[in-house]
């Protein structure tokens, strides 16, 4: 049977261009499905653009535009080289700001997207499925159905509290017609949502987790798109996310350990307490995360005084606003040797504190999956974590029961507040000082198949699901 032909549209991909876990989603599920998944993305100043220039536009969005395929880490891409919109100094989407014509700059690429669908390549290849990520491409569903393109679409919603919004007067810009703008199309509350209109023109619609797809539903997660998730309820799947086991190996890092060798974590501890300055009788936990309120970082000055009374410590990496920034500052300037800082992200650190750590806190107010607490099952680093979306649905708690049947692979707490938080903490200090069950959890969460194999499965049967559905 020949292989499915798949084109995934998106804004990042490891390791050429990352803010988050999207960016890891995107570099591995082509690895992993059995199915010819190419990646179209913006080439942006950091990528090297050798490679065939298959497709050339004179006047894509503002300015000339072309597609470079190119093969390389186990991937094949399709860069779309548009100079007037992606060769800027900065992050990807702004720098300190939003770039303003940020809707336009993703247009593209959905617009790009919709003319590989529709066979425009040189080199003949056309996709069978067109998979969209989040909001930067959730326009390639809606070009595909008001161009008339007959290729099936799919979009992932990896984070739906961002909505790739645009203004009314826009709408030519966009390349959308004006029957378009509805609140059964493309209108979102006077504006225009890009993320939206990949809702309502995609033939499927999935999230990152199956307790992620459920909290959608609600006013609470659903962020003012709750009544379309539920008006599409039979065409939502939660497919929980995978990661790169390859990349993230206990046994790659520098003191190399396995579930059967855990007692070499300890030398990676070591290491990591001396490099950081820290000393503690109890357990060294860490993060790595995004410094938001959506990641629970203003829980900690309430939670961490009684968890270093116990003996606790705490090594952080991360960067986001400046208040929760400046906090931890002064939490680790008055905590010298139970708490570290290091502002920024630095993918070989990270996997360090991973390595070295004991427990990783993830206390977030929502999570679509989360990739940190996979990674802290993965190396054995146990999560603690807020019960919430894939958080909720890749840790079993610590509780009697779970701990009496040999199920436990982490600590969940019921509520993302400073109470919860702390509790959670001195039942980390408790359950690290019962060292027998401790490693126990620690080797049960690092034998778990936290692969994409099962996800990828999940994808592929769902492409072949539509196809199936465009005969009929």
């Amino acid at each position: 049977m020949a292989q499915l032909k798949i084109l995934s549209v998106a804004s990042e991909c490891v390791p050429w261009a990352k803010t988050g876990g999207l960016a890891d989603v995107v570099g591995a599920l082509p690895k992993s499905i059995s199915a010819d998944m190419r990646v179209l993305m913006p080439a942006y100043p950091s990528i090297d653009l050798q490679g065939r220039t298959l497709w050339r536009d004179p006047d894509l969005f503002g300015g000339p535009a072309r597609i470079v395929a190119s093969k390389r880490d186990g991937l094949s891409l399709l860069l779309l080289d548009a100079p007037h919109l992606f060769d800027r100094q900065g992050g990807l989407y702004g720098d300190g700001a939003d770039w303003p014509d940020n809707p336009l700059r993703f247009a593209a690429l959905s617009w790009a997207g919709a003319q590989v669908a529709a066979g425009q390549l040189s080199s003949g290849w056309t996709p069978q499925i067109v998979h969209a990520h989040d909001w930067q491409a959730g326009l390639t569903p809606a070009y595909l159905k008001l161009l008339d393109i007959p290729v099936k679409s799919v979009l992932t919603i990896h984070n739906i509290a961002f909505q790739g919004l645009a203004s009314r007067d826009q709408l030519a810009a966009l390349r959308l017609p004006e029957q378009a703008y509805t609140p059964q199309g493309v209108e979102y509350y006077g504006l225009i949502s890009t993320l939206k209109a990949g809702m309502v023109y995609a033939d499927a619609i999935t999230t990152v987790s199956p307790q992620y797809a459920l909290e959608l539903r609600s006013a609470e997660f659903g962020m003012g798109l709750e009544g379309l998730v539920q008006a599409r309820a039979q065409d939502m799947h939660g497919i929980l996310n995978g990661i790169d086991t390859q990349l993230w190996d206990p046994q790659n890092a520098e003191f190399a350990y396995s579930a059967a060798s855990l007692h070499k974590k300890k030398r990676a501890r070591e290491a990591l307490m001396a490099e950081c300055g820290l000393r503690g009788e109890g357990p060294l936990a860490i993060i790595v995360s995004r410094l938001t309120p959506q990641k629970g970082i203003d829980l900690l000055a309430h939670a961490l005084p009684d968890f270093f009374e116990a003996g606790g410590m705490l090594a952080v990496l991360g960067s986001g606003e400046p208040s929760l920034q400046q906090a931890l500052q002064q939490l680790a300037a008055q905590y010298p040797t139970q708490m570290s800082l290091r502002l920024g992200y630095d993918e070989a650190w990270s996997q360090r504190l991973f390595a070295g750590g004991d427990a990783v806190l993830v206390p977030s107010r929502f999570e679509p999956c989360g990739l940190t607490q996979l990674y802290g099952l993965r190396f054995g680093t146990v999560p603690v974590v807020a019960r919430t979306g894939g958080l909720a649905d890749t840790v079993v708690h610590a509780n009697h029961a779970a701990l009496s049947t040999g199920a436990a692979t982490g600590i969940v707490h019921e509520h993302s507040s400073g109470d919860a938080l702390r509790e959670a903490l001195l039942q980390l200090s408790a359950l690290y000082r019962d060292q027998p069950t401790w490693k126990a959890m620690q080797s049960r969460g690092m034998r778990q198949d936290l692969g994409w194999k099962a996800s990828s499965e999940q994808y592929l049967s769902l492409y072949r699901q539509l196809l199936r559905s465009q005969t009929l």
